[in-house]
C-alpha cells in the first residue's frame, strides 16, 4: 500500500480509501465486516462513510452503514488504527426526512453526535459537509445555472465556527467539503485565512474518473496551490468503468439493474468512451477497472481514491490497482480519448 498525508496534518492515510455506501442495502453487515477485514489486511487504514448511507437513501435504512462500521469497531477494538471520515447530509428534497435545518449550529452538532453514537467512537477524523446548502451544481449538469428562487444566505463563517467548537471538544479532528465548487472551496479557505481561529478545510470529496474529469477545470489548481486534497469518489463511474455494461449487458444485482436512476455514467458518449478505454486497457494487458483506478491514484491532486465493491472479487481487484503503473504512452492514449470525448458523464 502507498500512504500519503492528509493535507496540513501529520496523519498518514492509505492512497486507497474504503468506501462504504452499499453496506446496509446491497451488502449485509457480515459482508461489510468481511470487506473491512480484508481491506485492513491489505494496508488500508482510511474509511469513508456518511449519515446518509446506504445509497439510495431511504428513511427505513437511515445511517445503517455507520451502525455496521460501529459494530465492527466494537467487535475488533481497533478504532485507533483507522482514519475515519463521515459527513452531514446536505439539504435537499431526498434528505428532508433527516432534517430541514441545513447546516445550522444545532443541525451540525446533532449530526455529529448521532454519527459518534452509531459509529461507537468518541471522535471522527475528517468530518465533511456532504453537499453545499446553496443551489449549485447537480449530477448531470456541467454548468452552473443560478437559481433566483434560492434564499440561501452566506453562512460560511457560522458553519466554520460550529466545526471549530466541535474540534475543541474533541468530537472531530479535521474538516472537509464534498461536491463543492471552486467558488465555495475558496470561500471556505479564505474565511479561515481571514479568521485564523476557524478551522481550515483540508479535503474535498468530489467525483473524478476517466468519464468525469471536471475537477481538473479550476478545482485541481486550487487543490495543488492551496493544498486541499481531493478524496476522489466514483472513480469507477458506478461500475461502468469495469466494462461490465458494454454491449448492452445489464448484470443481475449490478447497481444500474437495481437502481436505474443511478445511470448517470451511461448514455451514448459515455458508452463510446468506455469502449475506447476498455480496448486501450486490453492493448496494454490491463483490466479496465485497474487502469481506471490507477489513473485516479496517480493524479497529483488526489490524496486518496475511494473504492467501493459489492463482492470480494471486485474489492480485491480494486485494491490491487495500487500496484499498477501507467506508462507515458498509455497516459498519452488516455488523454487522446479524453480529448475526443471529454467528460461524457458530468
Amino acid at each position: 500500500m502507498i500512504y500519503t498525508n492528509l493535507p496540513h496534518t501529520d496523519i498518514e492515510v492509505s492512497k486507497i480509501c474504503l468506501g462504504t455506501m452499499t453496506w446496509g442495502n446491497q451488502n449485509t453487515e457480515t459482508e461489510g465486516h468481511e470487506q473491512m477485514d480484508y481491506a485492513v489486511d491489505q494496508g488500508i487504514n482510511f474509511f469513508d462513510t456518511a449519515e446518509l448511507y446506504p445509497i439510495p437513501a431511504h428513511s427505513d435504512r437511515y445511517a445503517h452503514t455507520e451502525k455496521i462500521i460501529g459494530n465492527w469497531f466494537k467487535k475488533n477494538g481497533n478504532r485507533d488504527q483507522i482514519i475515519l471520515g463521515s459527513k452531514i447530509a446536505g439539504n435537499d428534497d431526498f434528505t428532508k426526512w433527516i432534517r430541514t435545518t441545513g447546516f445550522s449550529r444545532d443541525s451540525i452538532i446533532s449530526a455529529v453526535e448521532g454519527s459518534l453514537e452509531r459509529l461507537k467512537t468518541d471522535y471522527i477524523d475528517v468530518y465533511q459537509l456532504h453537499w453545499p446548502e446553496r443551489s449549485t451544481n447537480y449530477f448531470g449538469d456541467r454548468d452552473y445555472n443560478h437559481d433566483v428562487t434560492d434564499h440561501w444566505q452566506d453562512n460560511f463563517h457560522q458553519v466554520l465556527e460550529t466545526l471549530r467548537d466541535l474540534i475543541r471538544e474533541g468530537k472531530i479532528r479535521h474538516v472537509g467539503i464534498s461536491n463543492e465548487t471552486p467558488w465555495g472551496t475558496m470561500r471556505f479557505l479564505e474565511e479561515s485565512k481571514v479568521h485564523p481561529s476557524l478551522p481550515r478545510m483540508i479535503t474535498i470529496q468530489n467525483p473524478f474518473s476517466l468519464l468525469n474529469r471536471q475537477f481538473e477545470t479550476g478545482l485541481s489548481e486550487i487543490a495543488i496551490r492551496e493544498n486541499i486534497g481531493l478524496i476522489a469518489y466514483s472513480p469507477m463511474g458506478f461500475g461502468v468503468l469495469s466494462g461490465k455494461y458494454l454491449g448492452g449487458k445489464l448484470p443481475d444485482k449490478s447497481r444500474i439493474s437495481l437502481f436505474p436512476n443511478y445511470n448517470r455514467y451511461g448514455g451514448g458518449n459515455a458508452t463510446k468512451a468506455t469502449q475506447k478505454y476498455f480496448d486501450l486497457a486490453n492493448r496494454h494487458g490491463l483490466s479496465l477497472a485497474q487502469m481506471a483506478l490507477a489513473f485516479v491514484n496517480t493524479r497529483p491532486f488526489v490524496t486518496s481514491t475511494i473504492i467501493g465493491a459489492t463482492t470480494m472479487d471486485q474489492l480485491k481487484e480494486n485494491i490491487g490497482s495500487i500496484d499498477v503503473e501507467l506508462s507515458a504512452e498509455l497516459l498519452k492514449d488516455i488523454n487522446a480519448i479524453h480529448n475526443e470525448i471529454p467528460n461524457p458523464s458530468p
